[in-house]
C-alpha cells in the first residue's frame, strides 16, 4: 500500500502525521474513521454543502413594491391578525 492510500480507518497517530491528506479525501467524499488503540473515537466526514446559490435581481422590473407598502394596516385587519373578533361598522 502506498503511502497516500489509506484504508477507511486511521490510527491517531497517522490522523496527525497525515491530516492534510486525510482532509482531501473526505472533501472528496470519503468518510474515515479515527481510530485510537483499535477502537473509534472519532469519524472524519464531509460537511454537507448548500444548494445552489439564488441569484439577486432575477425578477427585476417585473414586480414594482407600492409606496403604501409599509403603511399602517386598517384597523379590522389588525383585528383578525391579532385574533380580535372584527368591530361592526357603524352603517
Amino acid at each position: 500500500m502506498a503511502e497516500h492510500e489509506f484504508v477507511k480507518m486511521a490510527s491517531i497517530s497517522k490522523a496527525k502525521s497525515q491530516f492534510t491528506k486525510l482532509l482531501h479525501r473526505v472533501a472528496a467524499g470519503e468518510e474515515i474513521t479515527i481510530t485510537n488503540r483499535g477502537l473509534a473515537v472519532a469519524r472524519l466526514i464531509p460537511v454537507e454543502t448548500p444548494g445552489p446559490v439564488r441569484k439577486l435581481g432575477l425578477y427585476g422590473g417585473m414586480f414594482k413594491v407600492p409606496g403604501n407598502f409599509d403603511a399602517p394596516l386598517p384597523n379590522e385587519i389588525l383585528d383578525l391578525f391579532e385574533g380580535r373578533k372584527p368591530k361592526k361598522s357603524k352603517k
